[in-house]
C-alpha cells in the first residue's frame, strides 16, 4: 500500500520537530535538499489503524511570502511545485497554543493554498497552565478544517493527530489569495475561540525573564552556563573515555596475540585500531557538548540569550540574530553557517559566515584534549576549578574574542548601521528526554559514520604512506623517516619550522584538511609505526610530552584556534555564498591568523623557558 505523504509545517519554536520525533522516533533520515543547504528530515510511521505515513518535517517559516532559503523550500513544497519532492497529500500545520496571535496568521496563509490541512494545537499543557481556554470545536468550524490538540513532549501526546491520520482526508479548504491582510481574521478568531481564566504561569515566566534578560545578571547567568559547559566536557566524560580507550587497547592486544608480526598486523593494530580508536575515544566529550546546546535550545533559553547579547554583538557590528548561528558553530561550523539563512540583512549574514569558523567546533576537541592532557597539569585552581578545564575555556574564549575583532574590522568600512532585533521569545519548557536522546543519537551516528568512512580511510592511507617505502638495509633512525609521509613532513618544515612544528605534526596536518579530528589519529598512526604496544592511543600523550617542547604544544593549540582545516566548512561557505572568492578570502585570513598566532605563541613560550622537550 502506498504511504500517505504528509508534511509538517509551522513557525519556528512551535514544537514541530518535537512532534516529528514523537511520531517517527528513530525511523528518520536527515539530509539536504538537492542543490541547497536547507536541511531535509523525512520519517516513517504506521498509525494505530495500520496506515503507512511518509512524514516530512519542513523548515520553520514565519510566512509563505518567503524571505529566506528555508521559507522558499517550505513554500514550494506546500504548494506542490518543488522539483524532486512529491506534492503533500496532507498539510499538518503545527501551532503553539500559547501564542496563537502569531501562529494563526500563518495557518490562514497555509489554508490559502487550498490543500487538505489539519491544524495541531501543540503545547496544550502549557496553554492550560497559563489559564488559556481554547474552544477547539468552534475554532475548527471557523477555519473549516480539523483541529486537534497535542503535547509533543509527552509519550501519548499525539494520539488525536494519529486518529486524524487514520481518518479520511479532510476536504480542501476554499482557496484564497495568499497576500491578503489576515490580521483582522486573526483578531476575530482570538475573540471568538480563546479566553483566559488565570495568568499565574505567565507571571512566573515574567519573573524568570526579569532575571534571565537582566542586562547584568543575565550576562552572569549566560557566561556561568557556558563556563560550566566547558568544565563538564572534561569532568563528566573522562570515566567513559577511559573505558573506550581500554576497549580499543584490549582489541589491539587480542589481534597481536593472534596474528604474526608483519604488514597485516601493523595495518590492523597501528593503522585501523590506533587511528579509529584515537578519535572514537573523544565521542563522550562531543556528546556532552551537544547535550548542553540541545538542552539550552529545547528549554527556550537560546532566543533569550540572543536577545540578551544583542548589545554585545553590536560591538562586532552585528545583531543578536548572529548569536544562534555562532553558538551552533561550537558544535560544527557547517550547521552554524547554514543557520545564517535566518539573518535577513545580507552584510550581517556574510560577516557571520566569515567568522563562524572561529568558533571552536567539536572537531577541535580531540586535538585540544590530547594536548591539554599531555602538557597541562590535572590539578585544581582555587579548590574548585580544574586547570585543564580553564585552559579549554581560554581556548574557546580566544576564538570568540578573535571573531569579535574580525567582525568589527569587516564592518568598519560601512560605518555604524542599526538593525533592530525583533524576535519571538518562546515559552520556557522542560527539555524532553526523548528529543534530547534522539538529538544525541543523530549526532553520534553522524560522528561514527565519519569515523567509519572518512577517518578510517584516511587512517589506512596514512598508515600506507607512513610504512612505505621500507628503509634500506642498514639505515639508521625511525623507519617512518624513509617513507612518503616522512618525506612530506620534512618538506613542510621549511614553512612550519618557524612556528615550532615538528615533521610529525606536519604529517598530521595534511589529512586534517578533510576533518580536523583526523589529526589525532594521524599522530597516533605516525607514532605507532614500528610499535609493538597494543594501547598506542593511550600512550600517545606521554610520547608527545617526552618528544615535544611546551612551546611546540602551545603553538599547535594556537594554530587550531584559527586553522581553516576543514574542507566541509569551506564547501558550505561556497554553497551558501555562491562565491569562490569568499572561500579564498576565508581560507587566506584564517591561515594568516593561525600562522601569526602560532608564531607569537611559540616564540614567547621559548623566551619564558618552554622551548625544551
Amino acid at each position: 500500500m502506498t504511504a500517505l505523504n504528509v508534511a509538517l509545517v509551522g513557525n519556528p519554536n512551535c514544537g514541530k520537530t518535537a512532534l516529528f520525533n514523537l511520531l517517527t522516533g528513530s525511523r528518520q533520515k536527515v539530509a539536504n535538499y538537492a542543490g541547497v543547504t536547507v536541511e531535509r528530515k523525512e520519517g516513517r510511521l504506521i498509525t494505530p489503524g495500520g496506515r503507512s505515513v511518509r512524514l516530512l518535517d519542513l523548515p520553520g517559516a514565519y510566512s509563505l511570502v518567503a524571505t529566506s532559503p528555508d521559507e522558499v523550500v517550505t513554500r514550494d513544497i506546500c504548494a506542490g511545485r518543488y522539483k524532486g519532492e512529491p506534492p503533500p497529500e496532507l498539510l499538518v500545520c503545527v501551532t503553539d497554543a500559547t501564542n496563537l496571535r502569531l501562529h494563526l496568521r500563518f495557518v490562514l496563509e497555509v489554508l490559502a493554498l487550498g490543500r487538505p490541512t489539519v491544524m495541531v494545537l501543540n503545547m496544550m499543557d502549557a496553554a492550560r497552565a497559563r489559564g488559556l481556554v481554547i474552544d477547539v470545536e468552534r475554532l475548527s468550524e471557523a477555519l473549516g478544517i480539523p483541529v486537534v490538540e497535542a503535547v509533543a513532549v509527552q509519550r501519548t501526546g499525539a494520539q488525536a493527530l494519529l486518529s486524524q491520520l487514520d481518518a479520511a482526508l479532510p476536504p480542501a479548504p476554499h482557496r484564497r489569495t495568499v497576500d491578503r491582510d489576515f490580521h483582522a481574521d486573526v483578531r476575530i478568531l482570538l475573540r471568538d475561540c480563546v479566553s483566559r481564566s488565570s495568568p499565574q504561569t505567565e507571571q512566573l515566566e515574567d519573573r524568570l525573564d526579569r532575571w534571565v534578560l537582566h542586562p547584568v545578571l543575565g550576562l552572569v547567568i549566560l557566561f556561568t552556563l557556558l563556563f560550566l559547559m566547558f568544565q563538564a566536557v572534561f569532568s563528566w566524560a573522562q570515566p567513559v573515555m577511559d573505558l573506550i580507550d581500554a576497549g580499543f587497547a584490549s582489541l589491539g592486544h587480542a589481534i597481536q596475540m593472534v596474528l604474526p608480526a608483519g604488514p597485516l598486523r601493523s595495518l590492523l593494530v597501528d593503522g585501523i585500531i590506533a587511528g579509529a580508536g584515537s578519535v572514537v575515544v573523544f565521542l563522550p566529550q562531543i556528546l556532552i557538548l551537544f547535550l548542553w546546546i540541545l538542552t539550552l535550545e529545547e528549554s527556550g533559553y537560546l532566543p533569550r540569550a540572543a536577545f540578551l547579547l544583542d548589545r554585545f554583538m553590536a560591538v562586532a557590528g552585528l545583531s543578536g540574530r548572529s548569536f544562534i548561528p555562532l553558538l551552533s558553530s561550537f558544535a560544527c561550523a557547517v550547521p552554524g553557517i547554514m543557520a545564517t539563512r535566518t539573518i535577513q540583512h545580507p552584510r550581517d549574514r556574510l560577516v557571520t559566515i566569515l567568522i563562524a569558523p572561529l568558533m571552536t567546533c567539536s572537531a577541535r576537541l580531540p586535538v585540544y584534549t590530547l594536548l591539554i592532557g599531555a602538557f597541562i597539569p590535572n590539578r585544581n585552581v582555587a579548590g574548585i576549578f580544574n586547570l585543564q578545564g580553564l585552559v579549554l575555556f581560554a581556548l574557546y574564549l580566544s576564538g570568540i574574542l578573535s571573531a569579535v575583532i574580525v567582525a568589527r574590522v569587516l564592518r568598519s568600512r560601512e560605518g555604524r548601521q542599526e538593525h533592530p532585533l525583533l524576535m519571538e521569545l518562546p515559552a520556557y519548557r522542560i527539555p524532553g528526554l526523548r528529543n534530547l536522546a534522539l538529538g544525541l543519537w543523530q549526532r553520534a551516528r553522524i560522528f561514527l559514520s565519519r569515523v567509519g568512512t572518512i577517518i578510517l580511510s584516511l587512517s589506512v592511507l596514512l598508515w600506507a604512506l607512513s610504512s612505505f617505502p621500507r628503509p634500506p638495509a642498514g639505515a639508521s633512525g625511525p623507519a617512518i623517516e624513509w617513507s612518503i609521509a616522512g618525506w612530506l613532513g620534512h618538506a613542510m618544515l621549511y614553512v612550519m619550522a618557524p612556528i615550532g612544528f615538528t615533521w610529525q605534526i606536519c604529517v598530521g596536518l595534511v589529512p586534517g584538511l578533510a576533518a580536523r579530528e583526523v589529526a589525532v589519529s594521524a599522530l597516533a598512526t605516525v607514532y605507532a609505526v614500528g610499535s609493538d604496544e597494543a594501547d598506542t592511543a593511550s600512550r600517545l600523550a606521554p610520547l608527545l610530552h617526552a618528544q615535544w617542547s611546551v612551546a611546540t604544544a602551545l603553538s599547535l593549540l594556537a594554530w587550531y584556534v584559527f586553522a581553516p582545516q576543514c574542507v566541509s566548512t569551506l564547501a558550505t561557505i561556497r554553497r551558501e555564498t555562491g562565491s569562490w572568492r569568499i572561500v579564498a578570502v576565508t581560507a587566506t585570513y584564517l591561515f594568516g591568523l593561525a600562522y601569526g598566532a602560532s608564531f607569537v605563541t611559540y616564540h614567547i613560550a621559548v623566551m619564558l623557558g618552554g622551548g625544551l622537550a
